[in-house]
C-alpha cells in the first residue's frame, strides 16, 4: 500500500469546494466528508466566505484561497465555469491532478441545446441536479450522473395552509426576467393572491428575503407553492415545500413535470389559464390542497431524502479515498 493511501485510510474525504449556491453546499455539508470552501477580501463572487446565516457543521471550513496549493485534499467540487477557468492559477499540480466533479447547477445558455459544458477534466464527473439540465447540455466525452437534490429540513416546519394565498419562492425575480417567468407571476398577481419571498422580492412587489432556516416555517402557513419558471433548474424551496407538505401549482417547465402529477401532489401545466383556476380552487377548497400536499409529501420523502442525496455523494467521494 503506498504512503497515501495510507494516509487516507480510516477517516473522512477532506473535499475543496466553493461557496456558490449557500442552500446546496448546506445539503452536501450533511455526507459524512470534510468540505473546504476558499475564500478572498472583499468576498467576490465564488469566494464568499460562509457566513453565520446558515448553520454549518464543524466539517465545513474556510482557508485563504491564496494558500490553497499548501492544503491537502481527497478530490475537488467545482461549481461554477469562473471557478473551473481559474483553477490552473489557484491550484498546484498535483491538486489539479486529483479527481474532480462539477455540480452543474442550471440548463444551459445562451442556447439550450448546443452550448457545450466548459467542464472536461479526463478524471473528473459532471454531477447534474437534474435529468433536464443533464438533457440539455452538450457533454463531449465527460463522464456524466444526476444527483437529484435532497434538503434538510427545519424541525417544526408543517403545513398548516391557514393563509389563503399562495407563496413563490425566487430570487432576482425581475433582474433574471422570462427564464424565471417573471411576466407569468405578475399576471398570476392580478387574479390570484401570491407572496414572493428571495432575494430582490420587494423590487418585484414582494416580502423580501427569508432567513433561510426559517423558509419551510414560513411557507407553510400558505396554501400552495407556486413556481412560474421557465427554463430553471428545480428550485431547492420547491423539493422543501414539498417535504413540507405543501401542494405545488405552477407551470409545466423544467424538471417540474417529472416530479407532479396532476391531481396528485399539485398541478402543473403550460396553460397560464388553467393554473389560475387551480390556484383559485386550492384557495376555496383548503381539504383538497391539504390532501394533495400529503401526497407531496410522500412524493419527497421517496424522491428527495436527505439520506438518498448523501449517500450519492458518498460513492463519488468514498472512490476517491480509495483511489
Amino acid at each position: 500500500m503506498s504512503t497515501l493511501s495510507i494516509v487516507k485510510a480510516g477517516r473522512s474525504p477532506r473535499i475543496l469546494t466553493w461557496h456558490v449556491h449557500g442552500n446546496y453546499l448546506y445539503a452536501l455539508s450533511h455526507a459524512p466528508a470534510e468540505f473546504v470552501v476558499p475564500v478572498r477580501p472583499g468576498n467576490p463572487p465564488g469566494y464568499g466566505d460562509i457566513g453565520c446565516k446558515i448553520p454549518w457543521g464543524a466539517n465545513v471550513s474556510t482557508v485563504a484561497a491564496d494558500c490553497l496549493e499548501g492544503e491537502i485534499f481527497d478530490g475537488i467540487v467545482y461549481q461554477s465555469a469562473d471557478t473551473y477557468a481559474e483553477r490552473v492559477g489557484l491550484l498546484s499540480a498535483e491538486q489539479l491532478a486529483l479527481p474532480c466533479a462539477y455540480i452543474e447547477h442550471n440548463p444551459p445558455l445562451p442556447h439550450p441545446t448546443d452550448t457545450v459544458h466548459p467542464f472536461n477534466h479526463p478524471d473528473g464527473v459532471l454531477v447534474h441536479v437534474t435529468h433536464y439540465n443533464a438533457a440539455y447540455w452538450s457533454h463531449g466525452d465527460v463522464a456524466v450522473r444526476v444527483i437529484e437534490h435532497g434538503v434538510p429540513i427545519a424541525s417544526g416546519a408543517v403545513y398548516t395552509g391557514e393563509l389563503a394565498r399562495g407563496v413563490a419562492v425566487v430570487n432576482h425575480l425581475d433582474r433574471r426576467g422570462r427564464r424565471v417567468g417573471a411576466d407569468i407571476y405578475h399576471r398570476a398577481c392580478q387574479r390570484v393572491p401570491i407572496d414572493l419571498i428571495g432575494m430582490e422580492a420587494e423590487s418585484a412587489g414582494g416580502l423580501g428575503e427569508i432567513d433561510n432556516t426559517a423558509v419551510g416555517t414560513f411557507m407553510g402557513r400558505y396554501r400552495f407553492y407556486y413556481s412560474p419558471n421557465l427554463y430553471t433548474s428545480l428550485g431547492l424551496s420547491l423539493v422543501e415545500a414539498m417535504h413540507v407538505g405543501m401542494p405545488i401549482v405552477g407551470m409545466a417547465a423544467t424538471e417540474l413535470p417529472s416530479v407532479i402529477t396532476n391531481g396528485v401532489e399539485g398541478y402543473v401545466s403550460l396553460r397560464e389559464e388553467d393554473v389560475i383556476d387551480v390556484m383559485q380552487q386550492l384557495i376555496a377548497q383548503p381539504a383538497l390542497a391539504a390532501e394533495w400536499g400529503c401526497a407531496a409529501r410522500e412524493t419527497a420523502r421517496r424522491r428527495f431524502a436527505l439520506d438518498r442525496f448523501t449517500a450519492d455523494w458518498m460513492s463519488i467521494f468514498d472512490a476517491w479515498v480509495k483511489t
